[in-house]
This record gives C-alpha cells, sequence and structure tokens, in this order.
C-alpha cells in the first residue's frame, strides 16, 4: 500500500494506493500519524486507487475521523469504488463519513 500526502491550503489530501488490509494497516496508520496529530481542517481520503479494505482500514479511518472531530476539523473520503461501497454501507460508515463521487 502507497500512501501521498499532500497539502492545499488548509486542506490535506490523502491519496490510498492498492490494499487496505492488516498487513499494510501498521505502515498506513505511521505513514497518517503527522495526519492525525494536526487533524484540524479538512482531510480528504482520496480512494480512488485503492481497491480493498479490512477492518483494520476501517479503523485507521475512525482514527482519523475521531482526531479530526476533536480537533474541528472534518474528513472526506472521495472516490470509493462499489466493493469498499458496499462494505462501508454494511458497516455504517456511509453514515459517519462525507463520501464525494
Amino acid at each position: 500500500m502507497e500512501v501521498n500526502i499532500t497539502t492545499k491550503g488548509d486542506s490535506r489530501v490523502v491519496k490510498l494506493i492498492g490494499r487496505l488490509d492488516t498487513v499494510a494497516s501498521p505502515d498506513v496508520t505511521k505513514a497518517l500519524e503527522p495526519v492525525i496529530e494536526d487533524a484540524t481542517g479538512t482531510i480528504i481520503l482520496d480512494c480512488s486507487e485503492m481497491t480493498y479494505i479490512s477492518s483494520s482500514g476501517l479503523r485507521i479511518f475512525l482514527t482519523l475521523r475521531k482526531a479530526s472531530l476533536a480537533k474541528g476539523g472534518k474528513v472526506i473520503v472521495r472516490s470509493i469504488n462499489n466493493d469498499i461501497r458496499t462494505v462501508f454501507m454494511m458497516t455504517g460508515f456511509l453514515n459517519l463519513f462525507t463520501i464525494e463521487d
């Protein structure tokens, strides 16, 4: 899994590329530490190239959401594929996040 973080004004764009599974989760968590620590403003999770998400990946999304809410920020999940959308629907994540196509 590859994680690319860019800053645009008060927004951070986190591009997730590949499978966000149990094996990748520790590395993704480490890569997102600066974003979680400074979770103000808008955080955009660009999932256009993410192919899979496991429960470990969902936990990372929740951690980011919690940190963002505590600091007055917000998280937008962008461009999830149909398989990931189904997982979000089944787990209630569609109601927790702003989803953009």
